[in-house]
């Protein structure tokens, strides 16, 4: 099968992905390969292909937004057949025996695997899984539409519960990508009033025609307070700037995987119970249920197509914020 494969980090302006031919992967107990038809692109990427995260196997293949069909199973498979679409995010396993994965939290499992980190994700023709961390796709979405929400929706969904919004409050998103654009309109359906803090002009003007009560950048005083708020870019410089925005009693969720040093802070930006959480990962549960509130809600993905061997020129367009919306590696042919 083709493959985009990392073999050794480096800046994505130096193109560290190369185009394999490697062996078809089989399914092990349990498990089926799907043929890949789109995987998204994300942030989690970058950091992967660049080394910012501490890297558990070399080489690797990235990507965990991948939306193809079953066509092998391995033995033991009952509940999915070949022809089946489905989709496989970034949690790829877990335990399901340790005490965060009994209390409902695999998100945080203490043997937990991720796709395209720990295991080979769908920056290639096939990959594999097991068949109960496999997702099936709302019909309402065509494949490249639906690569979005398996990481960039589904950790959005994840940011938006933690956060404490409530229809009828005001929430603010700083940074304005893949994620963002789908928690605008999750959240405009819920009744919310949503405030974009963003430095790009191309997703200012997204954020404006997806419904944006109001649109700025960082450094700007929205014209009312927050009621809770949520950090997608990777920089904690926006901590205090985001803080200083929310009324008491607000949450701030911080929805990346990594994240430069928040500077240090007056207590006052703290007081008055307001609360900074990060987002880890999420539950397959989370999966299930946002999949079925983007279709009830129809949640349009903004998105910017590449063909598979143009991933390293899409992670260079998604590191300097020239995609509106999401990136979508388009890997097999689409369903007729």
């Amino acid at each position: 099968m083709r493959a985009m494969v990392l073999e050794k980090p480096a800046v994505a302006e130096q193109s560290p992905l190369g185009l394999r031919e490697i062996p078809d992967p089989n399914p092990r107990s349990g498990e089926i390969r799907v043929q890949v038809r789109c995987c998204g692109l994300c942030h989690t990427d970058l950091h992967t292909v660049e080394g910012e995260l501490p890297l558990p196997r070399l080489p690797v293949i990235p990507g965990h937004q991948i939306v193809g069909t079953i066509d092998a199973l391995g033995p033991g498979v009952r509940k999915l057949k070949e022809g089946d679409r489905v989709g496989i995010p970034w949690l790829h396993e877990t335990d399901g025996t340790c005490d965060y994965c009994r209390r409902g939290l695999e998100n945080l499992c203490e043997t937990g695997r991720f796709t395209g980190y720990h295991a080979d994700g769908g920056y290639a023709d096939y990959a594999i899984v097991r068949e109960d961390f496999a997702h099936a796709i709302p019909n309402f979405f065509p494949d490249e539409n639906a690569a979005p929400l398996l990481c960039a929706g589904i950790i959005g969904y994840r940011s938006y519960q933690l956060s404490g919004i409530r229809p009828g409050q005001r929430l603010g998103l700083y940074g304005f990508g893949a994620s963002a654009h789908l928690v605008l309109q999750l959240a405009r359906y819920r009744g919310c009033e949503l405030y974009v803090f963003t430095r790009a002009e191309n997703h200012r003007q997204l954020a404006k025609k997806l419904g944006a009560a109001w649109v700025g950048r960082a450094e700007e005083e929205a014209p009312d307070k927050l009621d809770a708020a949520i950090i997608f870019a990777p920089a904690g410089a926006l901590v205090p700037a985001a803080l200083q925005a929310l009324d008491k009693g607000g949450t701030l969720a911080l929805a990346g995987i990594t994240m430069s040093p928040i500077p240090q802070m007056d207590y006052s930006l703290l007081y008055h119970e307001r609360a900074v959480r990060s987002v880890a990962n999420s539950t397959r549960q989370d999966c299930r249920e946002f999949l079925e509130v983007a279709a009830e809600a129809r949640l349009r993905t903004e998105i910017r197509l590449y063909d598979l061997e143009q991933a390293n020129q899409a992670l260079q367009d998604l590191k300097h914020s020239r995609i509106e919306g999401a990136g979508v590696l388009q890997v097999g042919k689409p369903e007729a």
